[in-house]
This record gives C-alpha cells, structure tokens and sequence, in this order.
C-alpha cells in the first residue's frame, strides 16, 4: 500500500498550530502531512469539512484527531481513502451519540466549571453560542505540562466550539470499518480519561497507549505521539 497521507485533525479551544510539535516530527521523518482548520461550528459540518477535504488527497490517509477531533474523525472517516484512525485524548463516539451523552457518562473534568459561553450569529440570523475556556483558567485546565509563557498566547488565541457540537449525535462510527489506534492522557483535567479509556474499548482499537500526560500530549509528548502514528502506519503496510 502507498504510504498514507497524515492528516491532523484539531479539537475545541486550539487550533492547527497545537499539533505543530508533531507536525515537526512527522515531517522530519519524511511523512507526507496536512493540517487542516476545523471550523468548530457543529459535529456533522466540521466532520463533512475534513470529509472532503481528506477525498481530494490522492491515495490513502490516515486520520488523527484530538480531544473534539477524535469525534470528527469517528464522522469524517468514513470518506473511502481513509485507511486508518488515529485518537489522541479524543472522544471516539458511535452512531447516534452526542459529545455531552458520552460525557454525561462520566464525572466532570475540571473543564466544566472553567467554560465562558458567549453569543453569536448563526448564518441564518439566529443566535449561536461560543463556548471556550476561561482565559486565567486555561494554562492550568487545558495546557498544564506546557511552557507557562506559550500556554498563555494559546489561551488568548482560542478556537472556540459553537454549543451545537456538544448536543450533535455522530451520524456513523468510522471506527466500526477502519482499524484505529489511541492514546490516553493519564493526567488530563479537560477530558476524564476515562471517557477516553471507556470510548476507545468500546471502538476495539487495535491498541490504546497510555501516556502520563496533559490534554495537550502533542505539545509535551510530541515524540511519544508521533510514535503512536507511524506505528499504526507500519501495521498498515
């Protein structure tokens, strides 16, 4: 098989930069790569957005999404050329399922009471609802492990997520047609691990790697998650 295109799908509250450790990494080791903005309005349009994004790369890809990337890929990997999934802290949801459902199962995170929500105006003319991360909240709730210094210009330079991601249901699980891999952080206050740990045996990946981590594992284990991609693209040859 050709070597597949990596593809790095980012989540809420960041954006294509928070991959950039790995990006490095990837393309020092020769990888084809690309990163694309998630527009972070809702579920099934983000998810259609990398959906075709990903259909006009030629040959194979592999997608890794994280944190609300992990749902997008569950969604937009269903496109044909996608020959693998890769979830870094992410939510690996199934048909039918919303963000806040398979959250709901589980006891909040430290994110939950660090939330700012702000209005906006849908396309329509309606009113829409941002959602980020309390500024003076966010080094330590979703960049702890990160230099203080940068942790501060990510939290000033956020992505956020309309509110109708969270309540969205996932239209397919990817998951149930191609192989997928994840990594769990172990000390993570933006996701419960153990949404991340319950979704990725639910979805029978092929192997979960458990890194002693932040939400933002690409930004302090940068070569640990590279691993976890390149691995799953050898078991693919």
């Amino acid at each position: 098989m050709t070597t597949p295109t990596i593809v790095l799908v980012h989540g809420a509250f960041a954006d294509a930069g928070s991959w950039a450790p790995v990006t490095r990494q990837l393309l020092d080791q020769g990888h084809a790569v690309l990163v694309p903005p998630v527009p972070n309005r809702s579920l099934s349009g983000d998810a259609e957005y990398i959906r075709r994004f990903v259909e006009q790369i030629e040959g194979p890809v592999l997608l890794a999404g994280h944190s609300y990337g992990g749902a997008v890929i569950t969604v937009a990997g269903a496109a044909e050329n996608v020959v693998g999934l890769v979830y870094v802290s992410g939510y690996a949801l199934v048909e039918g399922e919303s963000l806040g459902q398979l959250q709901g199962g589980f006891p909040d995170s430290d994110l939950a009471a660090n939330l700012v929500y702000q209005p906006y105006t849908l396309p329509d003319g309606s009113d829409g609802t941002d959602v980020s991360v309390k500024i003076d909240a966010f080094p330590a709730v979703f960049a702890a492990g990160v230099d203080v210094r940068t942790a501060e210009v990510f939290a000033v330079s956020q992505r956020p997520l309309s509110a109708l991601a969270f309540g969205e249901a996932a239209s397919v699980a990817a998951w149930r047609t191609k192989p997928a891999w994840g990594i769990v952080s172990s000390s993570d206050h933006t996701i419960n691990p153990e949404v991340e740990r319950f979704g990725y045996q639910r979805a029978g990946v092929r192997a979960v790697v458990e890194i002693d981590a932040p939400h933002l594992v690409m930004q302090t284990h940068p070569v640990e998650v590279a691993k976890v991609i390149t691995d799953a693209i050898a078991e693919l040859d």
